[in-house]
């Protein structure tokens, strides 16, 4: 009888739960703090890392760039290849 009280108290604790929430990153903004504790999480509202800087200050924090930045520069397709070819 045990055993079958505690396999649905289990599945309810669980359900209850609900689902977790993904992580996201804000593409606006080039920087993110990276916030440790015992809930990591990113701040993604910065525009440089000085101004990060400031924030993460004093904290169990960290800088880092944002990968999904919108405004990120990318190099034209066959650019590369025209500055690298050799000479015949």
């Amino acid at each position: 009888m045990r055993i079958p009280v505690l396999a649905i108290l289990a599945i309810v604790t669980a359900s209850a739960a609900g689902p977790a929430r993904a992580q996201t990153y804000d593409p606006d903004y080039p920087v993110c703090l990276h916030v440790y504790g015992p809930a990591s999480y990113y701040e993604c509202r910065y525009s440089s890392l000085a101004q990060c800087g400031g924030s993460a200050s004093g904290r169990s924090a960290q800088c880092v760039i944002n990968p999904y930045f919108s405004n990120a520069w990318v190099e034209p397709p066959g650019r590369h290849d025209r500055r690298h070819r050799r000479a015949s």
